[in-house]
């Protein structure tokens, strides 16, 4: 298996008054045109077209990632910089470092000043989901399919460009590369992903070995972790990856994939400023829901195991009552449930409890398999996945699968007589831990806004003092910007992704999505409360009045915080950060939508 089409990677970018043009600049043999008035696009042969300007005034690039519309016009954007992972099949695997947005338009004159405004704003939407970490790509291998899919393959497939027979699951400008699917353009359309990529050349016991982690992130029912929970009617789950560890050795390539996905329910968390917002199931269809989410699971990955790690019992009970009823409803053929309360199994940090866990799926995995070809040749095939989660689908998921991974790079690197069964390879097991680690980080920190918790038990092998406080902080980091900045972020992803597309006009009158008068009560009470704290704090600090008085001034202004915050919280709804371009979101939250 070998890609045939390599996607022109140092490009010289010309920009003039009325077009962009791009020229690669290896043994360039054709370049692309891009007219800025009319958007009209082609790729021509490079001695028929005549740039003019000096040949020196070009802004290099490395990647053309589309275009997208926002008030003004179209916008390009661009890859600027990259970093070096590694190899995969012989190809280089690059992380976006830097990109560049540039306007069609040379000005916004036609537009109204709150028109500017919007477009501003859409601007820093657009730049913010170009910012978030974990973005990737390559020039000649596709990133967004597993090594078993492209053996799967008919042999006209791999001479499509990479955008256009990309899994659109994955493809993170999908949007943006929507008009340039065309053959034409199969060697400048980039495609990218979001996840993970650790790519790490290893030598055990004299075998010179790659080890890879990638995981992909759908692009289906993609979001931040309060305001995108849950299925939707055509089946997608919230934060779903597909995870895959490879293992290269001259031309042996093995894989096992894993995936990862939001509890296949109607159900909501929305924020309200309390630490653990309440779940709420919905009375929608959820066995139906359910079905079309695993009848598609079953169609691209054979059997499944789903592995439920939330609690058995508390909050979280409804949810996995719920799980257990649509499976046993569903009745679905070569699906099995696995409830595993982590909480409860691993209390007192007793993480060596995985273990039952493990061994209740070892007969599964094996069974299971993975991906093995030899020059070619396929050997193996995987036959099912295991399909995991607890409710963000991040911290005890990752460690679950963490542990479903290292039995595998077990497995495939006896039966390839790297190790014995009786081997000790702390060298290869600490790179291992270390790269978990550094996914569970990665995937929370593009889902939640921070990194993960438990990774201490990744790394180390043991929950430790430091891995709880290091939790803490997390938790409150995550509580803060799921309150209070995850609506500009949710709002980031539907406009980069597409899910919301911006209509001619708008900016006009009735048609401003960005621009919502805030409820008299967003200022008010947080004002108050600001005020008395401040005096509480200088009454009980600088005392300048006898005891009787200076109590009763604690009283009053300790009363006040006391009522102030009862009240912000009893509202929490009303001063969180919202979505304000999903109105399906927005419409379907309880309570009523605060103004904005």
């Amino acid at each position: 298996m070998a890609d045939q089409l390599l996607i022109h990677d140092d490009i010289k970018l010309y920009t003039t008054s009325d077009k962009f043009y791009f020229e690669p600049t290896i043994n360039p043999t054709e370049i692309l045109v891009i007219d800025r008035i009319t958007g009209e696009t082609a790729v021509k042969d490079i001695n028929a077209v005549k740039i003019p300007i000096p040949p020196n005034a070009y802004k290099p690039v490395c990647g053309f990632l589309g275009s997208i519309k926002l008030i003004s016009g179209l916008y390009l954007v661009v890859a600027k910089y990259r970093i070096l992972v590694g190899k995969i099949n012989g190809q280089d695997i690059y992380e976006l470092a830097g990109t560049d947005i540039i306007p069609y338009s040379r000005s916004t004159n036609h537009l109204t000043n709150k028109q500017i405004e919007d477009n501003n704003t859409y601007e820093r939407m657009l730049k913010l989901a170009l910012q978030t970490p974990g973005i990737y790509f390559s020039y000649g291998y596709d990133l967004t399919h597993t090594m078993q899919r492209l053996h799967s393959v008919p042999p006209d497939f791999h001479k499509m460009s990479l955008a256009s027979r990309a899994d659109s699951r994955f493809l993170w400008n999908g949007h943006l590369l929507k008009d340039y699917s065309h053959q034409q353009f199969a060697r400048f359309a980039l495609p990218i992903i979001q996840g993970f990529v650790a790519i790490n050349r290893v030598t055990v016991n004299g075998h010179q070995l790659s080890w890879s982690l990638v995981s992909r992130r759908s692009v289906d029912r993609a979001g931040t972790r309060l305001f995108m929970r849950g299925i939707d009617a055509q089946g997608n789950v919230a934060n779903f990856v597909e995870t895959e560890q490879i293992v290269e050795r001259g031309g042996e390539k093995s894989s096992f994939v894993q995936t990862r996905g939001s509890i296949p329910l109607f159900w909501t968390q929305y924020p309200n400023l309390k630490y653990k917002p309440a779940m709420a199931l919905s009375s929608e269809d959820h066995v139906a829901a359910y079905t079309r989410h695993l009848r598609d699971q079953l169609q691209k990955y054979g059997n499944q195991v789903l592995l439920n790690l939330i609690d058995q019992h508390g909050k979280e009970e409804s949810l996995e009552r719920g799980y257990r009823a649509a499976v046993a409803a569903a009745a679905l053929p070569a699906v099995r449930y696995e409830p595993f309360d982590f909480h409860a199994e691993c209390r007192g940090m007793r993480y060596d409890r995985l273990a039952v866990l493990m061994d209740r799926v070892a007969h599964e995995q094996t069974e299971f398999g993975y991906f093995l070809s030899r020059g070619g040749t396929v050997l193996l095939r995987q036959s099912g996945v295991f399909r995991t989660n607890c409710v963000d689908c991040l911290d005890r998921t990752n460690v679950v699968q963490s542990l479903l991974a290292k039995r595998q790079l077990s497995a495939v690197l006896r039966l390839l007589a790297v190790i014995t069964a009786d081997d000790q390879n702390p060298h290869l097991d600490e790179l291992f831990n270390s790269v978990w680690a550094d996914h569970a980080d990665m995937i929370s920190t593009q889902y939640s806004g921070t990194g993960a918790l438990k990774t201490d038990f990744t790394r180390t092998g043991k929950r430790t003092r430091l891995g709880l406080l290091r939790d803490g902080i997390n938790s409150l980091t995550r509580y803060y910007k799921n309150n209070f900045s995850d609506g500009f972020r949710q709002d980031s992803l539907d406009l980069f992704l597409g899910k919301y597309v911006i209509v001619e006009g708008e900016g006009n009158t009735a048609l401003c999505p960005l621009r919502r008068h805030r409820d008299w009560k967003y200022l008010t009470f947080p004002s108050v409360l600001l005020v008395a704290v401040s005096m509480f704090c200088a009454s009980a600090a600088l005392p300048t009045r006898g005891n009787t008085e200076l109590l009763l001034y604690l009283m009053f202004w300790g009363a006040a915080v006391g009522a102030t915050l009862s009240f912000i919280f009893k509202h929490g709804a009303e001063y969180v950060d919202w979505p304000r371009l999903d109105s399906a979101l927005v419409a379907s939250r309880a309570p009523p939508p605060p103004s904005l």
